[in-house]
């Protein structure tokens, strides 16, 4: 199931772990604010609604990049979006730790949202476009499972860096890609698909029109709803972890170290996922994953022990992670080459709102005192309806020719 015995060119290889380690920076980025925001929340004095609403401005950036990166994707290619949106939230990252205010930090958490949530659908959609059917699935999952190790980074970032050097020096990390899309430059080329109609690219009109078109309808309808669902529950949850954990009753410290163990369940989560991806189709892995990750938020929003808390999110953690490899899978098979990119952007955009919606919502039921175990009850309900649209709504494309 590793890169090595996965695919047997080097160059595909290649290709996995480079797109891999851009993946990596951009889930230490998004990972690397959560844990800055907890720090802040002491340091600035901040309120729950400012907490929701820093997160919610980078999602609001993801939304628009997710869009853009996707639509320009198709027109200039996937590598040359891949590169300026690494290197447009690298410089925003190491910038905002010169933020002095929370207004400042906003605007730069904002353009760094804007190159975050640009790089993902164009980098999953130049994987699954360069790798034979047999085993795109696996490797678009592979590709997703480098979010965990961002996450565990970031992690560790934070537990050794943020409470003795500060936030600052945290974000000034951050900024490293810079270097690495150097890198990437020369490492990496446009998917095979995209060369073959680099020279008769579809008018932006056209594929919007494509996008919503009788043929493709109903896939559209089912992963603007999966996406939007996916994000809404992930970002509710995840950007506001480490903070539950303080209203939980733990320390800073605690809290980061617990988050980190609990983010350690992500990468089995993503390598089961990617084995039984192409053994059981996609429908199978996303609404088994979604229904056990909507289990599993009930479970953490009731749990009051610190066993029972570590052990439902530890759960929480891997199915839901297994089921976003499932959905970078699943979507750029719905939609042909000349639309591919745009198809996967816009429905990740729209999927940001969920991502722009939940962080605030979490702020305001919080800052009301509204019970944890009532606000996970919502992301239960959330998650299920992300697996009744792909139960009902979505058609199975395991082994299927792209185009």
């Amino acid at each position: 199931m590793q890169a090595n015995t996965l695919l047997k060119s080097p160059k595909q290889r290649k290709l996995l772990l480079s797109a891999g380690f851009s993946w990596m920076f951009d889930a230490m980025d998004v990972g690397m604010i959560s844990f800055v925001v907890a720090a802040l929340a002491k340091e600035w004095s901040l309120s729950s609604g400012q907490i929701g609403l820093l997160t919610s401005i980078n999602s609001l950036g993801m939304a628009a990049g997710a869009a853009a990166a996707g639509i320009l994707a198709d027109k200039y290619g996937r590598k040359n979006i891949l590169l300026w949106t690494l290197l447009i939230f690298s410089v925003a990252t190491g910038l905002s730790a010169l933020a002095a205010s929370f207004a400042i930090l906003c605007v730069l958490r904002f353009i760094a949202g804007f190159g975050l949530g640009g790089e993902l659908p164009v980098a999953s959609t130049l994987v699954s476009e360069s790798v034979e059917p047999r085993e795109r699935g696996r490797a678009v999952v592979l590709l997703e499972s480098f979010w965990a190790l961002g996450w565990i980074v970031s992690a560790l970032i934070a537990y050794f860096i943020i409470p003795g050097y500060g936030w600052r020096i945290a974000l000034v990390i951050g900024a490293v890609p810079v270097l690495y899309a150097l890198y990437l430059r020369r490492a990496i080329d446009d998917s095979p698909r995209f060369e073959g109609i680099r020279k008769k690219p579809v008018p932006l009109g056209e594929r919007f029109a494509a996008v919503w078109s009788s043929e493709h309808r109903r896939s559209t309808l089912m992963l603007w709803i999966l996406w939007f669902t996916v994000i809404f529950s992930y970002y509710g949850i995840f950007l506001w972890l480490p903070s539950v954990m303080v209203i939980k009753g733990f320390s800073l410290v605690r809290s980061f170290e617990y988050t980190l163990i609990m983010t350690l369940a992500q990468l089995p989560g993503y390598f089961t996922a990617a084995y039984f991806i192409e053994k059981f189709g996609r429908k199978f892995v996303l609404v088994v994953y979604l229904v056990f990750t909507a289990l599993s938020a009930v479970w953490f929003g009731y749990a009051s022990t610190e066993g029972t808390l570590i052990a439902a999110g530890i759960c929480l953690s891997f199915f839901n992670l297994g089921a976003w490899g499932g959905m970078y899978a699943y979507t750029p098979e719905l939609y042909p080459t000349s639309v591919r990119s745009t198809g996967v952007g816009l429905a990740a955009s729209f999927g940001r709102i969920g991502g722009i919606i939940a962080p605030l919502l979490v702020g305001v039921l919080v800052g009301r005192s509204v019970g944890l175990p009532s606000i996970f009850v919502l992301f239960f309900v959330t998650i299920l309806i992300g697996a009744a649209a792909v139960l009902f709504l979505g058609r199975e494309t395991k082994g299927i020719d792209l185009d």
